[in-house]
């Protein structure tokens, strides 16, 4: 099929009737209306169930319970107490005294905590009454037997206790006893009637979330059955064609009938097939094009070789034969030579010489990435120390001073890091100041890469110079001035590329004079 040909628009459905107009979002959107309704009436009724049970909870645990702990508290204060001031009767200790005090004490609290609770009762009056029941019979125990006993107890001593207060104790204390019997069977029968609303209570919810597990059931079920009907079987149509497309029929139209929202999406698709299509057309013609320029690209490099070649060799034989014979000119016609016969000899064998550093220089540039670039973990001290041994003579002859930091171990070749090091450090050493040269080689960490830097005291270069100054054969200074081919920075930027890093210059402002040329180095730590 053509990739430029236009799909023709789809005939028109026959129109659907009873339930079959409703379209996918219509089917869903009343199936969810339906279980809304419902959740709608069993989350209602959740909650209903879910604050009874709270609140049959809250009287339980939050007020029977303590209540009836209150009460044996109570309890245990009015038999302390009993207990404490017959003791005193007895023996007249004022321990038994201080018992039978704290004991009064411990009531007065528990019963305060009691009527606290009170309030919250669900049969709030009854309790009440016998809150006040036991309160009276505790008073009418305390006036009526223990705080007669006490007062006698300074006159009778251990007469004090005999068989008639001991008849008194015995009737005040039965109705004390009558009452907490009475309140703690009232409390108990709460505590089991709030019990049972609770377990109601659960009962209920546990209803209620089943109504909701089953309603959530039957609206899956539901769903389940609308997505069969009206999106799995139409997508399995719709998955048959692109199946067909993917095995390579990429002429195969994409097309489903219905739904609606299917209908359009495989229209989509086939415009993307034929867009696909087309485009794999034009990359593999591209691809074509690309194995063709890669064969070119082999080629020229296989030429690029053999000039290499000859010019180390084929070019610069002859070079070295027009200085060396117009030298040999000079030395034996030199007394029949005026003296511009002498300055036309000396611009040959100038020009040869430089000819000669000029191919070097760009078979140097040429061969950075291509031949022996071998790169490996490596002390960054060995190609500076291997630099400075081959430039002693130029060192030693302008006095410069040459220092370093201590330099890690990077992921280099050392041929080229030597010619790296090499080139800097002459740079620095030849754009010199009436100052003697002082240059340092310094290092620091920069996340996975070595920031090295050469800083010098020389002329400096202005800052609209240093995009410039990296660009091959471009010069700021006459060859009158300064010696050289103009490459060899050029070069510096392609070694530290080929190594995965950058080169520049630092253009921050300083007091001091000369230049700081930046540039990293992967890590000898770093995978490459």
């Amino acid at each position: 099929m053509n990739g430029s040909a236009r799909m023709r628009p789809l005939p028109a459905a026959t129109p659907a009737t009873g339930v079959g107009k409703l379209r996918v979002w219509q089917w869903f959107l009343l199936a969810g209306a339906v279980v809304a309704l419902v959740l709608t009436i069993a989350g209602a009724f959740t909650i209903a169930s879910i604050e009874a049970t709270r609140k049959a909870r809250v009287a339980v645990v939050d007020v029977i319970d303590p209540a009836a702990l209150r009460t044996l508290e109570i309890s245990n204060a009015l038999t302390s107490q009993e207990s404490s001031v017959r003791t005193y009767g007895r023996t007249n200790e004022d321990t038994s005294l201080r018992d039978y005090h704290d004991a009064v004490a411990a009531e007065a609290a528990s019963r305060a905590a009691l009527e606290a609770l009170v309030p919250r009762m669900p049969e709030e009056q009854a309790v009440s009454a016998e809150v006040a029941r036991l309160k009276t019979a505790g008073e009418a125990w305390r006036r009526d037997y223990a705080e007669k006993l006490i007062a006698s107890v300074p006159v009778l001593k251990t007469e004090a206790s005999n068989r008639q207060t001991a008849q008194v104790n015995a009737a005040r204390f039965t109705e004390v006893h009558r009452s907490l019997t009475a309140l703690q069977g009232h409390l108990n029968r709460l505590h089991i009637e709030g019990g049972v609303r609770l377990a109601d209570g659960w009962q209920a919810l546990y209803v209620a979330l089943g109504g909701v597990a089953g309603v959530l059931v039957l609206a899956a079920i539901g769903s389940v059955l609308i997505v069969r009907h009206a999106v799995l079987r139409p997508m399995a149509e719709l998955n048959d064609q692109v199946r067909a497309v993917a095995q390579g029929d990429f002429d195969h139209k994409l097309r489903v009938e219905h739904p609606s929202e299917l209908a359009e999406l495989s229209s989509h698709v086939d415009a993307m097939r034929r867009r696909i299509l087309t485009e794999w057309r034009r990359a593999s013609e591209a691809q074509s094009k690309l194995e063709e320029q890669t064969t070119e690209l082999r080629r020229s490099n296989g030429e690029l070789e053999q000039f290499a070649y000859v010019a180390s060799h084929d070019l610069q034989e002859p070079l070295r034969k027009v200085a060396s014979f117009t030298q040999m000119l000079e030395q034996r016609y030199g007394d029949q030579l005026d003296d511009r016969a002498k300055q036309y000899i000396a611009f040959a064998v100038d020009g040869a010489k430089r000819m000669q550093l000029l191919i070097n220089d760009l078979l140097d540039f040429s061969r950075v990435g291509r031949i022996g670039g071998e790169r490996f973990a490596i002390d960054a001290g060995l190609p500076l120390q291997s630099a400075l041994n081959n430039l002693t003579g130029t060192i030693e002859d302008s006095g410069a001073t040459v220092t370093s930091d201590e330099l890690p171990v990077v992921h280099g070749n050392r041929a080229q890091l030597t010619q790296l090091f090499q080139n800097l450090i002459a740079n620095a050493v030849k754009f010199r100041s009436q100052e003697p040269p002082r240059v340092h080689i310094g290092v620091r960490r920069d996340g996975d890469m070595w920031e090295f830097s050469c800083t010098d005291n020389g002329i400096g270069i202005d800052s609209k110079y240093t995009d410039r100054i990296f660009l091959i054969f471009q010069r700021l200074h006459g060859r009158d001035a300064y010696a050289g081919t103009g490459i060899g920075l050029a070069l510096c930027k392609k070694i530290v590329e080929y190594h995965g890093g950058r080169i520049w210059v630092d253009d921050e402002e300083s007091d001091e004079p000369g230049t700081t040329f930046r540039w990293t180095l992967p890590s000898g730590d770093t995978d490459e």
